[in-house]
Parts: C-alpha cells; sequence; structure tokens
C-alpha cells in the first residue's frame, strides 16, 4: 500500500496535516530523520504510517509507560499488531511478546529505553524483521534537556544490532542545543531535520501577577467556557482547589498519582466526555490525553522550566480554534524563584544519603539489586527518611542522570495468570482438592488461552462469580501459585523504581563534579528563563517562547496579555522595536528626562517616541527617578 492508501485504511484521512508527508517520505527514503513538532501536531503518523507499508516491525523507544499503552491500545482498535514491553512485567510475559514480535506478524513493539541494553532484548532485536527504529521524546538523550534520561544514550548501540534500519527522531520540545545533542548521540546518518513551526496562533498566552489565585481562577472559568485543565504543584492542592470551584458551581474533579487506578480512570473519563468541567492535577496528567477542545490551561504554581510549561500549557486549542494559556504568579513564588535559583541541585552528600535511604527501604545486600525493580511511592519514602519532596525528587533525577536508577512513571497493570501445568494434571488436582474446584472452573471458564499466555484476570469479578470474598480469592490464588499449578501476578498501581547497577556503597559512589556543576547551571539556566518569562512586560508571550526553541524570527502574536496592551499603541512593530531600541541606548549611558528624549528626536517621530516611552513606563520597563529622569530597570 502507497502511505496515502495506509492512512484512508486505518485513520479514514484523505490528507496530512502540515509537513507529515515530506518526514514520512524522507522515512522511506532510508534517511534517519528528526520531526520537530509541536505537541498535538500529529508526530505518531510520522512513523505508524511508514511502518505500515513495509514488511516487519517497529520499534518505537517512549520512557512513558502511559503514552505506549495508550497507543497500543489505539492500534489495536485499529486491527493493527502492537505489543508493549514495561518495568513490572514478568521475564515470562516479556518472553511471550518478544517471541510475538519474531514470529507473530507483529507491526509494532514499544520498550522503555532501560530494556535496550538487556540481553533478552538485543538477542531477540537481531532475530526481528526490523523495519524502522523510532525514538519518540527525543529530547532525553541530551543531558542538557529538562528531561535526560541516561538510558537513551545506549540507543546508538542498539542500533549497531540493526545497522542497515533508518531512525526517526521526534520531539515536541529541543533547544537548539538539544537538536544537535540529538543528532550527535543517536549517530544520525544522511540527515534530514523537519522542523514544523512551535507557533500556535490560535492559543494567547497570558502571566498574571495575582495575590488571591482561586479567585481569579474562578473568574476566569466563568468568563472562557468549555473544557479546562488546572495544574499545580502538589497533591493536597488538586483537591482542595477542585472543592473551592464546586462551591462556585463549577463542575470539576481532581486527579493525582496518589489516588488509585480505578478512580484515575473513572475521573479521566468524566472528563473526556464532559461530565467534570475542570480537572485539577499534578503534571502526572495529561500525558496520552488526546482532548481537542480544551479551551484554558491554567498554571497555578510555576513550572521548572520552559519546556515542559509549553508542553501543558500546548495541551489547550488542539481543534484550532480560539483558547488561552495562563499562568498565575505572586510575590510567593518570586520568592519561591529566588530560592529554587540559590539551592539548585542536592550536594553529593545529599545524593549518597538518599541512594543510601533506597538501599535500606528495598533491604539490598551490597553488590545485589542489578536491574531489580521495586514499587516507589515518592511520599512514603520521604516521611520514612525525614527528606523534603522536592530536595528528593531532584536527588533522584541526578542519580537517574548518573546511571544508578531508573524511574518509570506510574501505571496501572491489571493482575494476570497462567496455567503452567496440563489439563489432566488441574482436573486430578481438582479431584483431590475440592475447595479449589469453584475458583479453577471459573477461571478457565472465563478466561480462554489461559493454558497458552498470561491473561489478565479481575479478582472482583471472580469473587462474585464464585460467592467468595475478593480477599479469599486471592488467597487462593496465592495457594494456587504455591501448588505451581499456575502463575499469578497480582496488580501494580505504583511507580517502578529500578536499580540499573548492582547496589553500591554509597560513600564509596563516584560522582562526576565537572559534569554535575554542568547540569546544575543548566538547571538554575532553565528557573532564570522561567522567571524572566513570568516578569516580562515588553515581549510577546509566544516570541519568547519561541526564541527559547530557536525561532528568534517569530512574529508577534497580537494576543497574549502583552501584545493586546501594545495593540493601543498606533505603531508598527519594527518603529516600536525601532524606538524602544533608540531610547534604550541613550538611558545605557546616563538618565534623561522625556523632554530631552524628545528634542534628540526628529519631530515627526515625537508623537511616537512619547507614546513608546509611556508604555514602557506603564509596563515597567522604564522608571522615573525623584529628579523625574528616565532610568531603565535594573
Amino acid at each position: 500500500m502507497s502511505i496515502h492508501e495506509v492512512l484512508k485504511k486505518y485513520w479514514g484521512y484523505s490528507l496530512f496535516r502540515e509537513l507529515q508527508e515530506e518526514i514520512i517520505n524522507s522515512v522511506m527514503a532510508g534517511n534517519d530523520t528528526l520531526a520537530l513538532m509541536p505537541t498535538g501536531g500529529g508526530k505518531s503518523i510520522c512513523f505508524q504510517v511508514p511502518a505500515l507499508t513495509r514488511e516487519g516491525i517497529c520499534i518505537v523507544i517512549s520512557p512513558l509507560i502511559a503514552l505506549m499503552k495508550d497507543q497500543v491500545a489505539n492500534l489495536n482498535k485499529r486491527d493493527v499488531k502492537a505489543v508493549a514491553i514495561y518495568s513490572g512485567m514478568t521475564r515470562m510475559e516479556i518472553d511471550h511478546a518478544l517471541d510475538n514480535c519474531i514470529y507473530g506478524n507483529y507491526k509494532f513493539l514499544y520498550v522503555s529505553p532501560e530494556r535496550l541494553a538487556t540481553e533478552i532484548m538485543q538477542v531477540r532485536a537481531a532475530k526481528m524483521n526490523v523495519n524502522l527504529l523510532a525514538v519518540d521524546e527525543a529530547h532525553c538523550i541530551s543531558q542538557w534537556g529538562y528531561d535526560f534520561r541516561p538510558p537513551y544514550l545506549k540507543i546508538s548501540e542498539f542500533r549497531s544490532i540493526i545497522p542497515d534500519v533508518p531512525v526517526i527522531a521526534l520531539t515536541a520540545t529541543a533547544t537548539p542545543d538539544v537538536v544537535d545533542d540529538i543528532l550527535e548521540k543517536l549517530q544520525f546518518k544522511n540527515k534530514q531535520i523537519f522542523q514544523k513551526s512551535f507557533e500556535r496562533k490560535n492559543l494567547s498566552y497570558s502571566t498574571l501577577f495575582e495575590e488571591n489565585k482561586n479567585l481569579r481562577l474562578a473568574k476566569m472559568l466563568v468568563k472562557i467556557p468549555g473544557t479546562a485543565i488546572v495544574y499545580v504543584r502538589n497533591r493536597k492542592k488538586t483537591r482542595e482547589i477542585a472543592e473551592y470551584l464546586q462551591k462556585k458551581k463549577i463542575t470539576s474533579d481532581y486527579y493525582h498519582a496518589g489516588l488509585d487506578h480505578t478512580r484515575r480512570s473513572r475521573i479521566q473519563e468524566d472528563w473526556m466526555k464532559n461530565k467534570a468541567r475542570v480537572i485539577v492535577c499534578t503534571n502526572a496528567f495529561g500525558m496520552g490525553i488526546d482532548k481537542p477542545d480544551v479551551r484554558i490551561v491554567v498554571h497555578m504554581d510555576v513550572p521548572d522550566d520552559i519546556e515542559s510549561y509549553f508542553q501543558e500549557a500546548g495541551r489547550a486549542g488542539r481543534d484550532g480554534k480560539k483558547s488561552f494559556a495562563v499562568l498565575l504568579f505572586n510575590n510567593s513564588d518570586l520568592i519561591e524563584l529566588t530560592h529554587r535559583l540559590n539551592h539548585s541541585l542536592p550536594t553529593i552528600g545529599q545524593l549518597r544519603k538518599i541512594y543510601q535511604a533506597l538501599a535500606n527501604q528495598y533491604q539490598l545486600a551490597m553488590g545485589a539489586g542489578e536491574n531489580v525493580s521495586f514499587d516507589f511511592d515518592l511520599v512514603n519514602f520521604c516521611k520514612a527518611h525525614h527528606f523534603t519532596p522536592l530536595e528528593t525528587l531532584r536527588g533522584l533525577k541526578l542519580l537517574e542522570q548518573d546511571g544508578f536508577i531508573v524511574i518509570t512513571d506510574a501505571v496501572f497493570i491489571p493482575s494476570r495468570a497462567m496455567m503452567t501445568v496440563s489439563k489432566e494434571v488441574l482436573y486430578k488436582f481438582e479431584v483431590e482438592n475440592q475447595k479449589y474446584e469453584l475458583l479453577i472452573r471459573t477461571l478457565l471458564r472465563s478466561y480462554s488461552g489461559i493454558f497458552e499466555e498470561f491473561v489478565a484476570i479481575n479478582e472482583g469479578e471472580l469473587a462474585k462469580y464464585t460467592g467468595f470474598s475478593r480477599e479469599q480469592v486471592i488467597t487462593y490464588l496465592a495457594e494456587l501459585k504455591q501448588f505451581h499449578l499456575l502463575r499469578y501476578e497480582s496488580q501494580k498501581d505504583a511507580p517502578q523504581i529500578i536499580f540499573t547497577q548492582p547496589r553500591a556503597d554509597s560513600d564509596k559512589m563516584h560522582f562526576d563534579t565537572t559534569l554535575l556543576n554542568r547540569r546544575k547551571q543548566a538547571h538554575k539556566a532553565r528557573l532564570t528563563a522561567i522567571r524572566n518569562y513570568l516578569v516580562t512586560e515588553a515581549k510577546c508571550r509566544s516570541q519568547f517562547l519561541l526564541s527559547y526553541f530557536g525561532e528568534k524570527r517569530a512574529p508577534r502574536c497580537g494576543v497574549c496579555d502583552v501584545c493586546l496592551k501594545r495593540n493601543k499603541l498606533e505603531l508598527s512593530d519594527l518603529e516600536f522595536a525601532q524606538i524602544t531600541q533608540h531610547v534604550e541606548k541613550l538611558l545605557s549611558a546616563q538618565s534623561f528626562s522625556i523632554s530631552e528624549i524628545i528634542n534628540q528626536t526628529p519631530e515627526l517621530m515625537e508623537k511616537k517616541v512619547l507614546q513608546t516611552i509611556q508604555w514602557l513606563i506603564d509596563n515597567e520597563e522604564l522608571l522615573l527617578n525623584e529628579k523625574n529622569q528616565l532610568t531603565r530597570r535594573s
């Protein structure tokens, strides 16, 4: 099939979006291809379509388990065979999935980057007919990016196993330095780079100084109809703000990783179906969510960096209709930002303490634990060891960046079971142990294929069918496992922490201090950028964001809070920029009164210069001193 036939058959579209066809043709020509596209720009089609036109399987590397599961589910709905391998699966499940990829005519294998380095993955990949290697969230390969993940550095080694297979790397957030890093670390050959502007013409960005954030939020939600996402930094505030909005008659719910899977799924489904208009959440919400009609995204707290803010704000207005991204801040936020700048990352001593606490919590002996995964709860870990969450989170990130651990996102894996004996042996056991007979027969009746592979089971459903309590079902399943009649894995619903090396002596752990200092400087630079974004009153918000990502000549958007104030001036962008530059140059050497500046201006420009100066004063870009002279804001 041609790429257009594939698009029509599986997605029902006749035309590609902007740049998609060019990217796909580059991949089809065998080029290593980098696609820089905004959030919601249709990145996945850029590797899914070419993979479906060819014989063989596409291996997709993604750090986000929720996103992997979502894409696999979407492909399966389109009758495309796809499977994902991630932390929390048993070796037998992984083995079975990889066999399917070799012999089962599967088209997509999604894997987390840390899986690439495992022997089983490398041995099996060599036997697969791989037609494309897709690297999603490619910015994770850069040490200077906001979300560096060391396992991504292993991708270039993995390429040697499938040497003639082209790679496509995709990201929605990459600065020019990160782009260079991606090309180098992935060892691009015949490289082709495609960049769709990150500009979102339908999205109005605003940062608003507001001491009473809750009241301002409620007023905005009354004024702007439609679905909304409200981001906060801690779990407690999600509930508090949702309850506040409910009292204001605004249908709301809250979401964070600490809620159980059933509740999170129900909340997400209600919001997707518009039963709840507003979702108040931590950044645990949003990945893999494709809701095009979000009209407003509000950040109640200041994010750590431009990249994560841009990605989260970009969840508004994916349908192309007028939408808003608002960041509320106050004096407390500015004070906290200053504190974060001065205490940006943990010391080496703090890193050693955090690592030792992990080893103690999981009772790991020296030299043990390599590639072993454990459920991880940040809040409980901090309480148990008297750490602050922010310090711990940053420490864990640094330990991850130095290759000691990997932390996965929270993922729900249902309970699974698989019979390990023949039907004859099982029948004989039933006759001799009749208390298990009803449960065994219910399992066989309810779950076809349970003798061939792991199947997802529901202990609650089994309890309903058998008349046992749920606890009794779980006990019986555990006992059948002890009898070696079946394999039983109870459900998981937590992030996983994986020790990628044997447990080390924390006092002897080696840290590259030069590299650590460079990371601290990069972290400070990102915090400084988000602070500048907050306080600037002269530069278009969209221009600021696009410039950060390397689009230095982006036009003024005309719809952000800065532009709306500027629009009142009867000046072109060029005139405003030239006059501002002229005034700032004069004031760089000494202070002048307004009349002194006007006297140095051609008569025809006097009105425009006066308008510009007044605008700069109103927006505190220029200040009047006690002598009524103009000075630049320091």
